[in-house]
C-alpha cells in the first residue's frame, strides 16, 4: 500500500514543499506539495536526490574506526555505538586534560543548518569544552551578513529581505537565485517571481563578472570587473547622497551617523571608477537615479559580494543605499521577518574581535575564528595548538581556501572524530566517523532559513521512516556525548529534551504562540503539514532593532575606516590578468551532492570558463586541459570558450576534486573534477571580517 509523505527539502535554503509517496519501504515518486504556501508546488532537481541519498550504497550506517595496516593501507572497521562515543569522549577529556581546551578544534559544515538537530543539539558536547577554536563554513560564506547586521540592526540575524513580490526594482549584484534558489534570501520558484515583475513593469538589473543563468532573464545585465564591487557601490552611494540628496525619506529619525560616511564618499564619482569597475559612469549615474525614483526597489548582493577581499564593506553598503533610499521596512523593498521560532530575542545578538587567533591574529565572530586559518592553529606548534579535531557535516578540504594545506595538515592530528554519512576528502583523516540517521528518518523543522524568507511561513513534518533499529540521531549523537564527558568529569549530565519538545515550546512562546489568535503549537503543525501561512513580510522598525537607542546605526569605525582607505586599494590590472570566480548549478550545492547519479548525469561541469578572447590570447584550444595556478598551487582542468563571461574573468565550480585516496563516494569519483578551492588562497581574505575571498584571486592559465 502506497503512503503519502508531506516533507519540506533540507537540500538549499528554499526549503520546498514536497509530497513523499513511498511503498514497502521505498521512496516512489517525489513532488512539489501546491498547499505549500512559500513553495507553491515548485521543486528543482536536487529533490529528487533525496531519493538518492536515502538509498545510497556509500552512505554509513553505522560507526566505523579507521585502521591502518603496515603498508599503510587504510580499511574501516564497523564498530557499536558504545565503544565509538566512549572512544569519542575519551579522547576529547584526554586532549582538555593534557594540553587544555584550546586543543579541541571543531568545524561544522553548511549542512548543519539544515538539520535542526545539529542546531539544537550540539551544546550537550560543547558546553564542557568552550574552546576558542571553532570554525564552520559561516567564514567561508556569509559572515559579511551577519557582522553588518549586527552593527547596523543590533543582531547577527536580522538579515533585510527583499520583497520580490511586491517591488518595482531590483538591483542584484554578484547572485544567481536561479541556481542556488536563493541564498540569505528563502525564494522558491525564483523564476516565476522574476516574471511576475517583469510582467507588472518592474525591472531586474543584475551586475555580475559573469552573464549568469538569472542575469539572461533580468532586463539588464551589467558586466563588471570581479573585486570591484565596492568601488561601484560606494559610487552608487555618493550619487544618491550628494547628488539626489536622499536622506533615508520617512527612515530618518531612525537613522544615526550618515553624515559621517558622507565625509567618506568624495573619491567615488562615477567618472573616477568607471574604469576600475568597467561600468560606465553614465550607467552609474542612471542606476542611482532608477533605484531613488522607484516606488519601491531593492539592493541585494550575494556570494560574489560576500566572498571577495572587500566582501563586508560590500554588504554594509548595500544596507546603506537601501537605507538611504528609504526602501529599508518598506513593503516592495527590504523587510524583516519575524518567523515562528524567533532566535532574535532569545539568542546572543553575536561579538566581533573579542579574541583573536592564535597563529595570523584574525578576528572572531560569535565565538567562531575564520576557517581559512584552521590548518595554521593544527600545523603551528605551541600552547593553544589544535591537536583534537570533531568536524561536523562539514568537508574543509573542498570547500576552504587552500584544501591541500589542510589536507596536510588532518595528517598531522592526534584524533580526529567526525559526524558524517560518509567518507569524503575531509573524514577519511577521522579515527572515528560517527554517522547519524539519514534525513527522512527523522522528523524536521526548519530553524535557519525561515529567518531568510519571502513571507513568514512554518512548517513540521514528521520522519518519513522509522529509524532504524541500532541507529541514532544527530542530537542522540551529542547528548551520549555529552552525558559520557560528563561521567568522566565527575558532572551530573543534565536533563535532555528532543527537538521537537524545544521547537514545541519555542512556538508557544513565540509571537503566533499561545494566546494569539495563531495559536501555534507542534500539534497546530502536525495537523497542517503543507505548512501554515503567517503572512506576507510587515513593517517592523524601530521594534525590531536590537540596537540600545533603536537606531539604524550607520557610523560603526570599522567599515567607515576600510571606506576612507578602499581608492587608494585598487590598482589598474595588466591585460595579462586573470582573476578567479566561482559559480553554481541548480543541480548541486557546495561539495555534498556529487554521489548522487541523478544529479552529476550529462555533460561535464566541473570546466574552466574562459573568454574566446583570453584563450585565443594564449594560444589555448577550447575542451583542451589547461593548467591554473595561483600562489599557492596548480590544477589541471577542462577549458570551455565563453562568450557569457567578461574577458579577463575564468569561472570554475566549487565543490569539486573527489580525486583524493581512501574516500568511498562511488559515484563521485566518476565525476571528480578539480578542487577549485585547491587554488583558492587562504591568506586572501576579507580585510574587515576575515571571511574568505574566494571571488578575484589572480590566476594564471596556460597549456600543459
Amino acid at each position: 500500500m502506497q503512503h503519502v509523505h508531506h516533507r519540506a527539502c533540507h537540500l538549499c535554503e528554499a526549503i520546498c514543499g514536497l509530497k513523499i509517496t513511498v511503498e514497502a519501504g521505498k521512496v516512489m515518486q517525489i513532488k512539489g506539495d501546491p498547499e505549500d504556501p512559500l513553495s507553491r508546488g515548485h521543486i528543482c532537481p536536487k529533490a529528487i536526490a533525496l531519493k538518492d541519498l536515502h538509498e545510497d550504497k556509500d552512505r554509513l550506517r553505522f560507526p566505523v574506526r579507521k585502521i591502518i595496516d603496515k603498508t599503510g593501507v587504510v580499511s574501516w572497521q564497523e564498530i557499536g555505538w558504545d565503544e565509538a562515543l566512549k572512544e569519542t569522549a575519551l579522547a576529547l577529556v584526554k586532549a582538555n586534560n593534557t594540553y587544555g581546551v584550546d586543543s579541541i578544534g571543531a568545524y561544522f559544515g553548511n549542512p548543519s543548518v539544515h538539520n535542526y538537530g545539529m542546531l539544537t543539539h550540539q551544546n550537550n558536547l560543547f558546553r564542557f569544552f568552550k574552546t576558542k577554536n571553532r570554525f564552520s563554513a559561516t567564514s567561508v560564506d556569509q559572515l559579511p551578513h551577519h557582522l553588518v547586521s549586527m552593527w547596523m540592526f543590533g543582531h547577527k540575524s536580522l538579515f533585510p529581505i527583499p520583497d520580490i513580490d511586491r517591488t518595482d526594482y531590483f538591483l542584484m549584484l554578484g547572485a544567481n537565485p536561479l541556481a542556488s534558489n536563493g541564498s540569505m534570501w528563502t525564494v522558491p520558484d525564483v523564476k516565476k517571481r522574476i516574471k511576475s515583475l517583469k510582467n507588472r513593469g518592474g525591472k531586474l538589473i543584475v551586475i555580475d563578472p559573469r552573464k549568469t543563468e538569472t542575469a539572461k532573464i533580468a532586463t539588464e545585465h551589467f558586466f563588471i570587473k570581479p573585486g570591484t564591487d565596492a568601488i561601484l557601490l560606494a559610487s552608487l552611494l555618493r550619487t544618491l547622497i550628494v547628488e539626489l540628496n536622499a536622506d533615508g525619506r520617512q527612515l530618518k529619525s531612525l537613522i544615526q551617523g550618515l553624515d559621517k560616511v558622507k565625509i567618506h564618499l568624495g573619491e567615488f564619482r562615477p567618472e573616477s571608477v568607471e574604469t576600475i569597475t568597467g561600468i560606465d559612469a553614465s550607467n552609474i549615474r542612471r542606476l542611482a537615479e532608477e533605484l531613488y525614483e522607484a516606488p519601491a526597489a531593492i539592493c541585494y548582493g550575494r556570494m560574489g559580494v560576500s566572498t571577495q577581499r572587500h566582501g563586508t564593506l560590500c554588504q554594509w553598503l548595500i544596507q546603506l543605499i537601501n537605507v538611504v533610499t528609504g526602501n529599508l521596512d518598506k513593503s516592495g523593498g527590504s523587510l524583516f521577518t519575524l518567523p515562528a521560532v524567533d532566535q532574535v530575542p532569545n539568542t546572543r545578538p553575536g561579538g566581533f574581535g573579542r579574541h583573536l587567533s592564535r597563529v595570523r591574529g584574525l578576528p572572531e565572530f560569535d565565538n567562531e575564528l575564520p576557517a581559512s586559518t584552521l590548518a595554521d592553529e593544527i600545523l603551528t606548534p605551541g600552547i593553544g595548538q589544535v591537536k583534537t579535531l570533531f568536524t561536523g557535516a562539514g568537508n574543509p578540504v573542498l570547500s576552504t581556501p587552500n584544501g591541500s594545506k589542510l589536507d596536510q595538515a588532518l595528517e598531522k592530528l592526534d584524533f580526529m572524530v567526525s559526524l558524517d554519512f560518509y567518507i569524503n576528502e575531509t573524514t577519511r583523516h577521522a579515527d572515528i566517523i560517527l554517522p547519524p540517521t539519514s534525513p527522512l528518518e527523522h522528523d524536521h523543522y526548519d530553524l535557519a532559513f525561515h529567518i531568510n524568507s519571502i513571507r513568514n511561513t512554518a512548517r513540521f513534518n514528521e520522519p518519513v521512516f522509522e529509524k532504524p533499529l541500532g541507529a541514532l540521531h544527530d542530537w542522540e549523537i551529542f547528548t551520549r556525548l555529552g552525558e559520557l564527558v560528563a561521567k568522566e568529569l565527575g558532572l551530573e549530565p543534565r536533563p535532555t529534551f528532543s527537538p521537537s519538545e524545544l521547537i514545541d515550546a519555542s512556538l508557544k512562546n513565540g509571537p503566533y504562540g499561545t494566546g494569539r489568535k495563531e495559536n501555534l503549537s507542534l500539534e497546530t503543525l502536525r495537523q497542517h503539514p503543507s505548512g501554515v501561512d503567517l503572512g506576507p513580510l510587515k513593517t517592523m522598525l524601530p521594534e525590531r532593532l536590537l540596537n540600545p537607542n533603536k537606531k539604524i546605526i550607520c557610523d560603526t569605525n570599522e567599515p567607515i575606516e576600510a571606506l576612507s582607505k578602499l581608492s587608494s586599494e585598487f590598482n589598474e590590472p595588466s591585460e595579462s590578468s586573470l582573476y578567479l570566480i566561482g559559480r553554481r548549478h541548480v543541480r548541486s550545492n557546495n561539495s555534498w551532492m556529487h554521489n548522487f547519479r541523478r544529479l552529476v548525469k550529462g555533460k561535464n561541469r566541473c570546466t574552466l570558463l574562459m573568454h574566446p578572447d583570453d584563450i585565443k590570447k594564449r594560444d589555448l584550444t577550447d575542451g583542451n586541459t589547461v593548467r591554473v595556478t595561483s600562489r599557492v598551487k596548480s590544477i589541471d582542468v577542462s577549458v570551455e570558450k565563453c562568450l557569457e563571461i567578461m574577458p579577463g574573468t575564468v569561472s570554475l565550480p566549487h565543490g569539486y576534486g573527489h580525486t583524493r585516496k581512501d574516500i568511498q563516494l562511488s559515484v563521485a569519483e566518476t565525476t571528480a573534477g578539480a578542487s577549485c578551492n585547491d587554488i583558492t588562497d587562504e591568506r586572501y581574505l576579507d580585510k574587515l571580517s576575515g571571511n574568505a575571498a574566494l571571488n578575484g584571486v589572480l590566476v594564471s592559465v596556460e597549456n600543459i
